[in-house]
């Protein structure tokens, strides 16, 4: 089993003292289709709560969010798969992964590619400030790809440190700007983003945190790596 497996799974038994009332829910509504079929027999509904719960966990620490209190007021996480296009989506604390992409999953790393998505979509669940998603969705994206490449779920053609052309492109490219603002700039930088995406976002959270703006900070990111 990989370390971070490990560490989800123990993150699961600690959640029993910490989660509160929330539950996990997975449904398949595409049981008839190749991809509903292939999610029953390789992954299945009690692995999934398993990963649902230990994602949340997960989140709540990058979030340094220890106490219900702290965190958006969630009660369930609920999982359908569904016979849909794309990979995955998330509205409020209900996630979709697509039947389709679970049919199409190549590799002998079949579950951990699917734990990887639902680790991202389990962020958008628990992050602040999604109602400004629409101006700003990279900032939301980067946050939720920063969760998935801190607990060890790095897909297939993500981008390297240093890479990208800009902070705005989103995904991995703002994961691992993000990466480099909480290891090198600020330790807590992505926890103290998301708490102040409560107001929604604003540039000036970057001088905030770390006291350079988001211009000098992609600048010296790009430096470090040589770009």
């Amino acid at each position: 089993m990989k370390a971070h497996a490990v560490a989800a799974a123990l993150l699961t038994v600690a959640l029993a003292a910490t989660a509160g009332a929330v539950t996990y829910e997975v449904n398949n509504a595409a049981s008839s289709t190749a991809g509903g079929q292939r999610f029953d027999r390789e992954y299945g509904g009690d692995y999934a709560k398993q990963v649902l719960a230990g994602a949340s966990s997960f989140t709540w620490s990058i979030f340094n969010q220890p106490s219900p209190a702290d965190r958006s007021p969630v009660d369930a996480v609920i999982l359908t798969v569904g016979d849909v296009g794309g990979i995955a989506s998330t509205d409020r604390n209900n996630i979709t992964l697509g039947a389709g992409y679970v049919a199409g999953i190549t590799g002998n790393d079949f579950k951990d590619q699917v734990t990887g998505v639902l680790y991202h979509e389990v962020v958008h669940v628990w992050q602040a400030g999604l109602q400004d998603y629409g101006s700003h969705p990279w900032v939301y994206e980067g946050i939720a790809d920063f969760v998935r490449l801190k607990a060890g779920y790095i897909a297939a053609g993500w981008a390297q440190p240093g890479q990208g052309g800009s902070w705005e492109e989103g995904y991995s490219v703002t994961a691992r700007f993000f990466d480099y603002c909480d290891g090198s700039v600020k330790p807590g930088f992505v926890a103290g983003l998301n708490a102040k995406l409560k107001g929604g976002y604003d540039a000036d959270y970057f001088v905030q945190i770390t006291g350079k703006t988001l211009q000098q900070l992609w600048q010296d990111y790009k430096a470090m790596y040589g770009n």
